[in-house]
């Protein structure tokens, strides 16, 4: 309680009951911040973040050219999943969470197994740089967008490509 912000409701109630020998007590912030933690260990900038559907995890891809897996609640690193060549661009998870998607400037989409971090298979075809990934609602397909002005479709079990969707006049910045 002693290191609670001076604003807190708790900190104000209980305050006459904290023993003598404890105060003073040490400067605190006036209120509560809004950041509850900071995930820390990218080597440069952050992308991308996206949370499981269970809200356990959290993946974040970065111009380190890694996908970090990160445990939601203690913020604890759970993975560093390495293997793009250059920087992700973007992260998705499916609707089941069993699976992490990140497109890359280096063409590909990846799949990695969300619970251990292994490869799962590599998604090429694109001409450009990935510039986003999602999974449909079922989870049975991946869709990526690129900068060759085309969205993709890939089979998420098998990683074959199920079609390519063109007509775009500029590149695909985004897909969900």
């Amino acid at each position: 309680m002693i290191f609670s912000p001076r604003a807190s409701v708790i900190k104000n109630t209980f305050w006459d009951q904290v023993p003598v020998w404890i105060k003073p007590s040490p400067w605190v912030q006036e209120d509560w911040d809004s950041c509850l933690q900071a995930l820390e260990g990218h080597f440069n900038y952050v992308n991308s973040v996206a949370f499981s559907p269970d809200n356990k995890l959290v993946a974040s891809g970065s111009h380190d050219s890694t996908v970090r897996l990160w445990d939601a609640a203690t913020g604890k690193a759970r993975g560093t999943l390495e293997g793009h060549s250059a920087e992700v661009t973007s992260v998705a998870f499916p609707p089941d969470g069993k699976l992490v998607a990140s497109g890359s400037r280096d063409r590909t989409v990846r799949l990695w197994d969300a619970a251990t971090g292994k490869a799962r298979g590599t998604l090429e075809g694109h001409s450009y740089e990935v510039t986003s990934v999602a999974f449909s609602p079922d989870g049975k397909l991946v869709a990526s967008g690129s900068q060759d002005r085309t969205v993709r479709l890939w089979d998420a079990a098998t990683g074959k490509a199920r079609g390519t969707l063109k007509g775009h006049s500029d590149w695909v910045t985004s897909v969900t």
